[in-house]
């Protein structure tokens, strides 16, 4: 299975947590952002980690990664993690990842197209228009960071690399499917 997956996007804030104390995002965090975004890539295709270690007996674990950084993230700011999938074989599986810098507020009655995030939680937050409720769009802006992430299947217990079972393997030919 190759390329052509859709573009998931997850919702960060930055937290005193995050940073170092210049108050400048610290560079191992970034790979705490991916996992988060991951993850929620994982569940929204129906995907629950701790649900398959319970009935299969595996788990994904992180076997390489590489990340360019370009620019600093900073206390309190909006940031989008995006996930997509590169490559599936039986045993691994690539999936790129970004952290963009959310910025300016759009109009609130235009929403972001399908083509920028077709998948993961609305972007902006919910605001009063003329007795409805819609949601405020925003815009993305600088790439901070980039990476590709190996994650590769294996059985709980021994750590041993296992087959990918091929309901997950299902789940992302049809994510790719839809695009």
């Amino acid at each position: 299975m190759s390329a052509g997956a859709r573009v998931f996007s997850w919702p960060l804030r930055v937290y005193w947590e995050d940073t170092d104390a210049g108050g400048i995002v610290f560079y191992a965090n970034y790979l705490k952002f991916f996992e988060r975004s991951r993850t929620e890539w994982l569940r929204s295709l129906g995907i629950e980690q701790q649900r398959l270690r319970e009935s299969t007996g595996g788990i994904f674990v992180v076997a390489e990664t590489s990340i360019r950084y370009h620019r600093s993230a900073r206390l309190d700011d909006e940031l989008i993690v995006t996930a997509s999938l590169v490559e599936a074989g039986r045993a691994s599986m690539i999936i790129s990842q970004q952290v963009l810098l959310k910025t300016e507020r759009m109009n609130p009655h235009k929403s972001l197209s399908d083509e920028q995030f077709s998948d993961g939680p609305p972007l902006g937050k919910l605001v009063p228009s003329g007795g409805s409720v819609v949601r405020e769009a925003t815009s993305v802006g600088a790439l901070l960071c980039e990476g590709s992430i190996r994650i590769g299947w294996v059985d709980a217990a021994s750590l041993q690399p296992r087959r990918i079972p091929a309901s997950i393997l299902d789940s992302l030919k049809t994510d790719t499917a839809t695009t």
